[in-house]
């Protein structure tokens, strides 16, 4: 999705609305601190998702990392990653998602190739890559300005809570 599309016009075929921070707290348990993604601007179900995560200096782990150079920290990037995929997994299972968690697994080839900081708006593109039963994997990348700042590929398992 281009960084200029207006994110209330209308889904492209095959894509389901947007999801909001309201409909993302629906489908994944996640809560501040921890909720590290915005907005969800395109899902194709069973196929890939694009979410947002807007990096403000008022989040709390700056503080320590670092106050006087302040980087958004790479296994956020990841979380991040990850909470997208989680919002794909649920978009496509449907209602059969109910009562499932989305649970981390592996983390493989994750680069991180520049800093992301307080004012950068990243853009989380994940594309499911198999599934194998309540196994699904992942290919990620994490885009400030179109560029690209960090990547990975990730497994993941859904359970019952």
């Amino acid at each position: 999705m281009d960084q200029n599309t207006d994110p209330n016009a209308a889904a492209p075929a095959g894509t389901v609305a947007p999801y909001d921070i309201a409909r993302i707290m629906q489908a994944i348990p996640h809560r501040f601190p921890f909720l590290l993604v915005d907005r969800v601007v395109e899902i194709v179900p069973n196929v890939s998702a694009v979410g947002i995560k807007n990096v403000s200096i008022n989040e709390n782990f700056f503080q320590g990392h670092f106050p006087q150079h302040p980087v958004f920290p790479g296994v956020l990037i990841i979380e991040s990653m990850a909470q997208t995929a989680a919002v794909l997994v649920v978009e496509t299972l449907g209602p059969s998602a109910q009562g499932k968690l989305v649970y981390f697994m592996t983390v493989d080839s994750a680069k991180f190739r520049k800093p992301v900081v307080p004012g950068d708006q990243m853009r989380v593109h994940v594309v499911k890559e198999k599934q194998r039963g309540n196994i699904w994997r992942f290919n990620a990348e994490a885009k400030v300005d179109g560029k690209v700042v960090a990547e990975a590929t990730y497994a993941a398992m859904i359970l019952d809570k």
